[in-house]
């Protein structure tokens, strides 16, 4: 059976899906069964009005299915990723994890691989600080979380060890620096929890 990868993502004008969706890729070329989620938006319509960008993406949704409880049980590892609000992830996602207690009281979140990824519009508007923010949970569930770390040379242009990024300047899209270090983020992720599923099949 093949690994299965889940990413669940939050974007307001596409960023952050454009980098979901190359993270996703990476982790397919390992063969991985991959599922693609957002969470819903939550903002007041008054609040994504004031951003037509935001607005245009909100109208155009959504454009995944919305993620489950389910689908974090189905996964054997799992990409989060978020825009940075504020040093951490976006309320809208963080809402969707805050509802995992019952898995997490269940154990069922344990032993998950897990990594995470973001955004911002400044070079300093805490990309940093919301991977590991969202990290944070991780530990919690009592996940092994992956670093996407500099293993690649391309990598280090990229400017994160801690997990994929982008800074989107002048609402710029993502460059192809960044989705490569993304598509090899997935496919670190779904190797290595290929190499922890196949080893916690073995010992059993």
């Amino acid at each position: 059976m093949s690994t299965r990868i889940l990413v669940v993502y939050y974007s307001a004008t596409g960023n952050t899906a454009a980098l979901a969706s190359a993270l996703a890729e990476g982790a397919r070329e390992t063969g991985a069964d991959v599922r693609v989620r957002t969470v819903r938006e939550t903002a007041p319509p008054e609040a994504v009005a004031s951003n037509p960008r935001w607005q245009a993406w909100v109208d155009s949704g959504p454009h995944h299915e919305y993620a489950t409880l389910a689908d974090l049980e189905w996964a054997d590892g799992l990409a989060v990723g978020s825009p940075t609000r504020f040093g951490g992830p976006a309320a809208q996602l963080k809402s969707f994890l805050d509802s995992t207690g019952g898995l997490w009281a269940q154990g069922k979140l344990a032993d998950k691989v897990a990594t995470s990824f973001t955004t911002a519009s400044t070079a300093h508007g805490g990309l940093e600080a919301t991977v590991l923010a969202t990290n944070n949970i991780f530990y919690h569930w009592g996940a092994i979380v992956v670093p996407l770390g500099y293993g690649d040379p391309h990598l280090k242009e990229s400017g994160n060890p801690y997990g994929g990024s982008f800074v989107s300047r002048k609402s710029a899209a993502p460059d192809d620096l960044a989705l490569g270090a993304l598509q090899r983020q997935g496919k670190r992720l779904a190797t290595i929890t290929t190499h922890i599923v196949t080893g916690q099949k073995a010992n059993h």
